[in-house]
């Protein structure tokens, strides 16, 4: 008896333990899935100047209209497009009045990075998204000056090797300059939100904790009538 009590105990405490772990995902989905709905409103808005004071917090992703010549120097991200393969991300400097300041002006792929031709012509309005990504790691390769490749958009480094301000606009929208430039407009996807398999493991583990104690219940009973 004492036996039978002690994992029907141990048992529903631990399925209990597992649907309180689900649950919080199911929660913690919620919340970021109302953060990304309110991100995603944010990129989509209305653009507005850029900020004399700008924030890295209170700032990103905001949508931004900026006019100024862009520079004939450049830098090379490698990325990758499903569908198209790899390329690169081209991050030109623009001279402004205000000062300058880069722009991410989209992808090109790689077997038409050679054909890249920029030139410093009249003034260009582009609308994009300020932006400061995160992408550096410990693993992340310093980028090969000589061959001009970055392997991430490090803001404060590129910045410094542009001569320009750490201050990255991402466009959306802009005349095509420089060659077969396609946009890569900021968007929420690179966000992780992986609560909803967190949640789904955390009750799958939960109903194969009851079948299992279920089971063991069970033994006794079997063993006694044989």
């Amino acid at each position: 008896m004492r036996r039978l009590v002690f994992f029907l105990i141990f048992g529903l405490g631990g399925a209990a333990i597992l649907i309180g772990l689900g649950t919080w995902q199911v929660q913690r989905l919620a919340w970021k899935e109302g953060i990304i709905a309110t991100i995603d409103e944010r990129i989509a808005a209305d653009p507005v100047a850029l900020p004399t004071d700008l924030d890295v917090d209170r700032d990103a992703y905001l949508p931004v209209q900026v006019t100024g010549v862009l520079g004939t120097d450049y830098l090379r991200v490698l990325v990758s497009q499903k569908q198209v393969g790899a390329g690169y991300r081209i991050i030109r400097p623009m001279m402004r009045d205000a000062g300058r300041i880069m722009i991410d002006m989209g992808f090109i792929p790689v077997s038409a990075a050679d054909d890249l031709s920029v030139e410093e012509g009249p003034p260009v309005t582009i609308t994009g998204n300020l932006q400061w990504p995160q992408e550096t790691d410990g693993f992340t390769p310093e980028p090969d000056l000589a061959e001009n490749i970055w392997f991430a958009r490090d803001v404060p480094a590129m910045a410094a090797a542009l001569g320009t301000e750490p201050v990255l606009v991402v466009r959306r929208d802009a005349p095509q300059s420089g060659g077969p430039v396609t946009p890569m407009p900021v968007d929420t996807s690179a966000i992780p939100n992986d609560h909803l398999q967190y949640a789904i493991t955390w009750f799958s583990l939960s109903a194969i904790w009851l079948a299992m104690t279920a089971i063991f219940l069970r033994r006794p009973k079997a063993a006694n009538k044989s």
